[in-house]
């Protein structure tokens, strides 16, 4: 059995959901109502998800990881235009 499935419980839906992470969310809801078919709250948090899914972007933490390289560059340039500039003064 997957890992991530082991983890696949309404909680952790919820707590997908309150994060704003529709599609994990619908991932788990879809996974609970092939076990539970006949529940209906389920049915409709998974419909809700669905419906959120299309109205925002999903959080995404692999969005920012350019970013940061990019702001890493940035520094190390950064520290490098200091050294060369005491070293400007210093002659």
């Amino acid at each position: 059995m997957n890992q991530d499935v082991d983890f696949y419980t309404e909680t952790m839906a919820k707590v997908y959901t309150e994060q704003g992470h529709w599609a994990k969310a619908a991932e788990i809801y879809r996974y609970l109502l092939d076990k539970a078919p006949a529940r209906q709250d389920l049915a409709d948090a998974l419909a809700d998800a669905e419906n959120r899914m299309k109205e925002a972007p999903e959080k995404n933490s692999e969005d920012l990881v350019p970013l940061f390289r990019e702001w890493i560059e940035l520094l190390l340039k950064y520290e490098k235009l200091q050294k060369l500039r005491k070293m400007k003064d210093k002659l």
